[in-house]
């Protein structure tokens, strides 16, 4: 983690900062009434700058509080002006300048490079002094900078490849390359120094250094990602190697299928080099960091250097991608696109770049938008199937089936030679609008073709045999689809769900019971497996508990057809519980 994370509060305040909870809690009523307009503004400045217009004015604990307030909602705009405000009222406060530093850094705030000159023990600071120093063509002063930092933790990966670009800035290429080598040749992290130091050679004129660490880089790497194909294929169109370049291009298909879409626009631009400067190097090596930690679930420092990368390259799409993802992941949609939105036409992973806003639009409601972006998008690239198939997902999740339909219609057709990973989604997405557009033998013929495409895919295995189930039909092979797709999936609620509900299909309530019990368990708050183990309950002849759980169900926000199931299953167990006029008589 960074010195000061912008997601925690200081380790302690000031007595003067403890007010009454009463307080506390008026001022945070107070920020969550300025919560509508932050967002807003935070929209049109997250790229930098200030927000339109000044917060209000609460005093050193309602200003730290709104501060928290405005990072919690990934207004980092709002969240910089606030803690600064608290530190010009509590100057001596380091743990305030921090908060203030972050959130600065984190909104591309110029401010930021003003605090970092007061936090001369915090690593995010002196990072961005030495690129302010990069920038101005500094580049002793930021290859001294980045000498000092403190050889623990993450610094010791990232500092040899920040002081090797630096020497490459001043002009020093042997130098720059003799840093890395030790790294190059050591056992962790080769491929990343190899990657860096090939860029390193390629950008200094060394054409048989770079031949010979592209190549370890490859090896080391043991697959293909969007920096190394793009760092790669440009160096070998460069050396005329064209067959060689498409290959490695195409070797990203199988790590992220939404690269297909953007495929001939990285093709064309194969010849410029992904690296022009060292500025440029010395971002990449923050992306490089930053999606380690990424996959590490350190986030928040790994947010921080995505911003100093984007503080050095603003253009850097693939940086802006990544950090976009995070706070998509964090539910900060507003934020997410607005990350993406300086990203042009013009740049070769536009198009993937905008079936992202397109989905994010869609998170944030604006489904009418998206839906209009998609099919701007499915005219422009008439030989992709991803802008359909994305349409399609976002009809179906609305329940517009017979509008997905169509669009499963466009995607399957142009799906051409794709791989089978890319095909048997669609054909299993338009099942499902199939299935629930009440038209099965067509959602049956789909999800048999997904089958024969990925014959163990278990959401397809679980949907078929759950809709036989639910049918009474087949229920001996959907026993056994359902337990192929549990055997891969064992903890996933609704494929155990299934398998309880074709358990009681098939009259076995005790094993039912049990089964859907554990269903519950793995996904408690699921309206519809509630319901299936009131069933069961019911079916064992335990009509309390039936009742309780098609309650509970119920509490859950079941759609209305569910809801209009459950209701109605209580109220024939209410009538049979009723004493007729005869029985009472009696």
């Amino acid at each position: 983690m960074y010195a000061s994370s912008a997601r925690r509060p200081p380790r302690r305040l000031r007595p003067a900062l403890l007010f009454s909870a009463f307080l506390s809690a008026s001022l945070l009523g107070a920020c969550l009434g300025a919560g509508a307009p932050a967002a807003a503004a935070m929209r049109g400045t997250v790229a930098g700058g200030g927000t339109a217009e000044r917060p209000p004015v609460y005093g050193l604990a309602g200003d730290f509080l709104c501060g928290r307030f405005a990072v919690a909602q990934s207004d980092m705009n709002r969240a910089a002006e606030y803690f600064e405000r608290a530190m010009t009222l509590d100057p001596r406060n380091t743990e305030l300048v921090e908060q203030a530093f972050v959130s600065a850094l984190l909104a591309g705030r110029p401010e930021a490079v003003r605090l970092a000159r007061r936090l001369p023990d915090n690593q995010a600071a002196q990072l961005l002094l030495a690129d302010a120093d990069a920038k101005a063509g500094r580049w002793d002063a930021a290859e001294n900078h980045f000498h000092n930092l403190p050889r623990q933790g993450l610094t010791q990966v990232l500092q040899p490849l920040l002081v090797a670009w630096a020497q490459l800035g001043g002009g020093h290429v042997d130098a720059a390359l003799a840093t890395l080598r030790p790294y190059v040749e050591g056992q962790r992290f080769r491929g990343v120094y190899a990657l860096h130091a090939a860029m390193i050679a390629d950008l200094g004129g060394r054409a048989a250094d770079a031949a010979r660490l592209y190549r370890t880089a490859q090896t080391e790497y043991g697959g293909t990602n969007l920096r190394l194909a793009e760092a790669l294929a440009s160096w070998q169109a460069r050396q005329g190697h064209t067959q060689e370049a498409d290959d490695t291009l195409r070797a990203l298909l199988e790590g992220g299928d939404d690269f297909a879409i953007a495929l001939p626009a990285l093709e064309a631009a194969v010849m410029r080099r992904p690296i022009a400067r060292a500025t440029d190097g010395i971002a990449e090596a923050y992306l490089a960091l930053a999606a380690a930690l990424r996959q590490q679930d350190a986030t928040d420092f790994s947010m921080l250097l995505l911003r100093l990368a984007l503080d050095l390259r603003p253009d850097f799409v693939a940086a802006r991608m990544l950090l976009s993802d995070i706070e998509q992941t964090a539910k900060h949609y507003d934020a997410a696109l607005a990350i993406l939105a300086p990203v042009g036409k013009d740049d070769p992973l536009s198009a993937v770049v905008r079936l992202r806003r397109a989905a994010l639009e869609d998170m944030l409601g604006h489904t009418d938008l998206a839906t209009r972006d998609l099919e701007e998008l499915s005219r422009e690239y008439p030989d992709s199937p991803l802008p359909d198939a994305q349409l399609g997902d976002t009809l179906r999740a609305k329940g517009r089936f017979t509008d997905a339909i169509t669009a499963y219609d466009r995607a399957i057709m142009r799906q051409g030679e794709q791989p089978r990973r890319i095909a048997w989604p669609l054909f299993y997405a338009r099942g499902i609008a199939y299935e629930r557009s009440n038209q099965w033998p067509k959602a049956e013929a789909d999800f048999h073709q997904a089958l024969e495409l990925a014959p163990d895919q278990p959401a397809v295995l679980n949907y078929l045999g759950y809709s036989w189930a639910d049918q009474g039909t087949h229920l001996s092979q959907a026993k056994q689809m359902i337990e192929r797709a549990a055997e891969q999936r064992p903890n996933d609620g609704a494929i155990v769900d299934s398998l309880g509900w074709v358990l009681l299909r098939q009259g076995d309530t005790k094993e039912a019971v049990k089964t859907l019990e554990r269903a519950v368990e793995l996904q408690p708050e699921d309206a519809e497996i509630n319901g299936h183990l009131g069933d069961a309950y019911l079916a064992a002849g335990r009509k309390l508990d039936a009742e309780y759980q098609w309650r509970r169900a119920l509490t859950f926000n079941p759609d209305k057809d569910e809801a209009a199931k459950l209701e109605a299953k209580l109220h024939e167990l209410a009538a049979s519980a009723t004493p007729t006029p005869d029985s009472a008589a009696a």
